[in-house]
């Protein structure tokens, strides 16, 4: 049987400073250790990490309680869970 829901990493988003360009593996499964990024926990789930390329050097808030309707990014929903 195949986890259908991720596991809450916490509820509130993660702040990170990305820089333009590069690209960022955002943990889908909320098991990774290097929250908001994959770190490989996912392996033998229904989960796959989604890539991130950042436009610009600026802080994103990447969702930390992996259900958010922004899918990567928080939506808030953090607060109804």
């Amino acid at each position: 049987m195949t986890e259908k829901t991720p596991h809450i990493a916490q509820k509130s988003p993660y702040a990170v400073a990305v820089e333009a360009g590069k690209s960022y593996w955002y943990c889908t499964c909320g098991k990774s250790a290097g929250q908001p990024f994959c770190d490989g926990s996912h392996k033998g789930s229904a989960f796959v990490p989604k890539e991130y390329v950042a436009a610009q050097s600026e802080t994103v808030y990447f969702c930390g309680c992996k259900h958010s309707g922004n899918g990567i990014t928080c939506d808030g929903t953090h607060q109804k869970l």
